[in-house]
């Protein structure tokens, strides 16, 4: 399993083969499959929903995925919970340090913590915020997410996703998502790996519609890039880890799950480099609202109001005249997680570093600190001001983001965060318009 090869589109009905022949012409499912394959079905959602809307595909394997012992409970993934709380969650403004890299050696499933989230997987609504530090690849482990697509947000450390249907590289500002139900394994190229990754409950993920933005801007969907089919037919002895229901359950293989020789079909894995986001902006006055940063989206059964929205901050030039260029105070009906990828964010002065993170909940107020506040206050704002070699995204929810206890008792929660607000002063003057 080594083609490392890409094919463009998002949603599309891809269709791509490892071996000459392999796809069947003109039946899904064909009586004798070529090369002794076996015909699989991988439904990303229902049968019935509308065509632009479905995702499914068909894989050609060398052995069914059904052929395996039973499930058994596994504790290796003791941070990584489905939990939120059912008593009221805190309307303080949090933020926390990025977390440490670990000791002992660690992969991405047993690095995984969860952070916040809202919710279940059971209501097929609603996200889970988690947090990643691993220093070693999954090792004769492969892993599986019945109860959510995941999107991946590297923030150090390159990443190699080993899936069912081919080969994903990312890298810092680069992502990738993971369909529901699909196999996969993640190794890593260096020594360390950080980073953020939302498992989302509710409708699969989707470029946000333009509206009047028009055919042009945002992410392009020439942009993402999903994988060609490669295989393993290995055999030995390896682990299959599921999450199901919010638990964890192992069971045995004498053969890699990666056997897939060819496939077709919309539901696959993809990923996109934000740094190729086409950035939409105001170019005469107001800074815009933070939807038009939008890179995914979940909608809802709310028309306009989604499960979840993913937006990134990117490179942008800021040109609005008579404007207070900055992120405004505001309070928002939605609840806020941001992290940084990298370099500074344009609405805070020093406090966020890149792999730390902050929650600004429903209706809780926030904006720029006092020194951002000052230096834009008092800006030549009759020249563009160029944001440079940074990186910061938002995960955004219609529900409050509920923190677990683990976020609140972490060593990394920054216990003077609400400092940042604390020198503003008075400069009302009745007498002075």
């Amino acid at each position: 399993m080594t083609k490392l090869d890409y094919q463009t589109g998002f949603g599309n009905n891809c269709a791509t083969e490892a071996l000459p022949g392999a796809l069947p012409v003109g039946r899904n499912s064909p009586q004798v499959c070529p090369y002794g394959l076996y015909a699989e079905q991988l439904s990303g959602t229902a049968f019935t929903v509308p065509r632009a809307e479905g995702r499914r595909s068909w894989l050609y394997r060398i052995r069914p995925a059904a052929l395996q012992k039973p499930f058994e409970p596994f504790d290796g993934a003791r941070s990584w919970t489905q939990q939120f709380g059912d008593g009221p969650v805190t309307p303080n403004r949090l933020r926390w340090n990025p977390v440490e890299i670990p000791v002992e050696p660690t992969d991405f499933i047993e690095g995984m913590i969860t952070w916040a989230g809202n919710g279940n997987s059971n209501d097929l609504s609603g996200v889970s915020i988690n947090l990643y530090a691993a220093n070693r690849s999954m090792e004769n482990r492969y892993f599986y997410n019945a109860d959510a697509e995941m999107l991946i947000v590297p923030q150090e450390g390159r990443l190699r996703l080993a899936t069912e249907l081919g080969l994903i590289d990312i890298e810092p500002c680069e992502i990738a998502v993971i369909p529901r139900g699909l196999r996969f394994r993640v190794e890593l190229h260096g020594t360390i790996a950080r980073g953020y990754m939302l498992e989302n409950f509710g409708s699969v993920l989707r470029p946000p519609e333009l509206g009047p933005i028009g055919s042009n801007g945002l992410a392009n969907v020439r942009d993402f890039q999903v994988p060609v089919a490669c295989y393993e037919d290995v055999e030995g002895d390896f682990e299959l880890i599921a999450k199901f229901t919010g638990a964890f359950w192992r069971t045995a293989l004498p053969h890699s799950p990666l056997d897939v020789v060819a496939w077709h079909g919309s539901n696959a894995p993809y990923k996109y480099d934000l740094r190729r986001f086409n950035t939409i902006g105001s170019i005469s006055y107001d800074h815009p609202d933070p939807c038009i940063f939008t890179v995914l989206t979940s909608p809802s059964d709310t028309p306009g109001a989604a499960n979840m929205d993913f937006a990134i901050f990117p490179p942008r030039v800021l040109a609005m005249e008579n404007t207070f260029r900055p992120p405004w105070f505001h309070r928002n009906i939605a609840g806020e997680f941001m992290g940084l990828i990298r370099g500074v964010y344009d609405a805070k002065a020093e406090g966020f570093s890149p792999g730390g993170a902050s929650l600004h909940n429903c209706m809780t107020a926030h904006g720029p600190d006092v020194e951002t506040f000052e230096k834009a206050s008092n800006a030549d704002i009759s020249q563009p001001h160029y944001i440079r070699d940074t990186m910061a995204f938002m995960f955004e929810t219609r529900r409050v983001i509920r923190p677990t206890a683990a976020a609140l008792s972490a060593s990394t929660l920054q216990t003077d965060y609400d400092a940042a607000w604390l020198g503003f002063k008075k400069h009302f003057n009745p007498a002075k318009p």
